[in-house]
């Protein structure tokens, strides 16, 4: 048994106006999750995707619109959004303000296929991020 500080992680902007902060990976002897937040600007948010794991989204501020395939959402702050494994998804923020987004994978390294022609895949380990 360990403690994690978040507050000792580096916050590294994934994508233009998507601030992220991993807690819990692989980097930190997780060997079946992954846990991270992200804080998007307004119309921010993650493209459309798919991992092979299940991911459970909480908005912990802002709201924002969520959608698996053709199914569209809205959450908000204390919801939570559960996404199957190997459904496309995708979310973004539809305030004003900031949304603050925490994200839980059923793996300890962060993979996403964007379903692009070339098969495109994010992954991040801890040592590096690609995508």
């Amino acid at each position: 048994m360990f403690v994690i500080d978040p507050q000792k992680h580096a916050i590294e902007e994934w994508r233009s106006g998507v601030q992220t902060r991993m807690i819990v990976s692989a980097m930190t002897a997780s060997q079946q999750l992954c846990l991270f937040e992200q804080w998007c600007a307004p119309g921010a948010g993650a493209p459309t995707h798919s991992h092979t794991v299940e991911e459970v989204l909480t908005v912990l501020a802002g709201e924002g619109e969520f959608w698996i395939e053709d199914d569209h959402v809205f959450a908000s702050r204390g919801q939570s959004v559960v996404i199957p494994a190997r459904h496309r998804h995708g979310f973004r923020n539809t305030k004003s303000t900031q949304l603050h987004v925490q994200a839980v994978l059923a793996a300890p390294i962060f993979e996403a296929w964007r379903g692009d022609d070339k098969g495109s895949v994010s992954h991040w380990s801890g040592q590096n991020r690609g995508g």
